[in-house]
């Protein structure tokens, strides 16, 4: 089998469990996230991947061999740390051609090579600059080179844009994947900034104490959340209890939803309704009542907080489509089912 596969893989470090019974399969040529906020475990099961740890438990294999136990330098691997590391007594094409030094290859192919990759990552002529005096995306690109310099099987990032500042991480986010499409070059990128793997990733891997709670393209992620854990981890989302009545209807804070139907045998869950899928209206005709608690102008957006039976509501709508609603007034909510996922309790 072609790719990268992990089967039930676990890391324990004492009697602390970090990676929980984690089965993968990772496509030749796709981009994966491994997404999930700080101790989730997505940074050792990268470093398992890398063979910097090996697993207490369980199996690694790329392109069909076994590597679970092989040496980091005999995988074929690329890796991009958070820090670069790069070296600064060296000067950009020495740094690109390190590991192509190391492996013997001959003077004149380091130098295509290099050329070939400074061409690539947009920074032709620079091969004789020091790193000390590029700007931090430039440094980024200049790692990104060097990893990729000896044509790796799988390419590894752990946390590699979180130094840079938003607008030029999001710009680095674009060129990363525009070059990983390129390339077709197996990705994986550790981070837990969640706008970060859907912009990138064809698959995103939700991680939580240890375990993978969904893995699935971005939309899916986002539309068809697994838990109430995903849901409100990925993007913003509203999570509001709804129950069953006696006539088997769905009912959210008291008003029963036309359209919105519970799991079979269930009786209890949780609403999840992005914001921008929030209507609001006036009051009745089967809209849930709330009070206008808070209106933030966010310029592209505008979002009302509306506090209803007891929970906090958010509504996100376009500046062309903002509701006239002021603090304290009432209002009505409704809800589409169609946008609408419940999720167990």
């Amino acid at each position: 089998m072609s790719g990268l596969n992990l089967q039930h893989v676990t890391k324990q470090f004492g009697t602390f469990t970090a990676v929980n019974d984690v089965s993968l399969s990772v496509p030749d040529g796709t981009f994966v996230c491994l997404l999930g906020p700080s101790g989730c475990g997505k940074t050792t099961l990268m470093r398992m991947i890398a063979g910097l740890d090996l697993p207490t438990e369980g199996t690694i294999q790329l392109g069909g061999a076994d590597i679970t136990t092989m040496p980091t330098h005999k995988r074929e691997l690329g890796m991009v740390f958070q820090s670069l590391a790069l070296f600064p007594h060296l000067t950009v094409g020495e740094n690109i051609a390190y590991s192509l030094r190391i492996r013997g290859i001959a003077k004149d192919m380091q130098k295509k090579r290099v050329e070939e990759l400074l061409a690539m990552i947009h920074l032709p002529g620079f091969a004789d600059r020091s790193v000390n005096k590029l700007s931090g995306g430039q440094r980024q690109r200049v790692a990104i080179a060097r990893a990729l310099a000896i044509s790796p099987k799988l390419f590894l990032l752990d946390e590699p844009l979180s130094a840079l500042d938003a607008k030029l991480r999001e710009a680095m986010q674009v060129e990363l994947r525009q070059l990983q499409q390129r390339l077709g070059i197996t990705t994986i990128v550790v981070t837990h900034d969640q706008r970060e793997a859907m912009t990138m990733a064809d698959t995103v891997v939700v991680m939580n104490k240890g375990e993978i709670r969904q893995a699935a393209a971005p939309v899916d992620i986002y539309r068809r959340p697994a838990d109430s854990f995903v849901a409100d981890f990925i993007g913003q989302t509203n999570l509001i209890p709804v129950e069953a009545d006696s006539a088997g209807r769905a009912r959210v804070l008291g008003q029963a939803v036309e359209g919105l139907t519970l799991p079979a045998g269930t009786a209890k869950g949780v609403l999840s309704v992005r914001p921008e899928d929030v209507q609001l209206t006036t009051p009745g005709n089967g809209t849930i009542s709330g009070a206008v608690t808070f209106v933030r102008d966010l310029g592209g957006a505008i979002e009302t907080f509306v506090e209803a039976g007891g929970q906090q509501i958010i509504a996100v709508s376009s500046p062309r489509s903002r509701p006239e609603v002021s603090v304290g007034q009432q209002v009505g909510i409704r809800l589409d089912p169609t946008t609408s996922v419940v999720l167990a309790k």
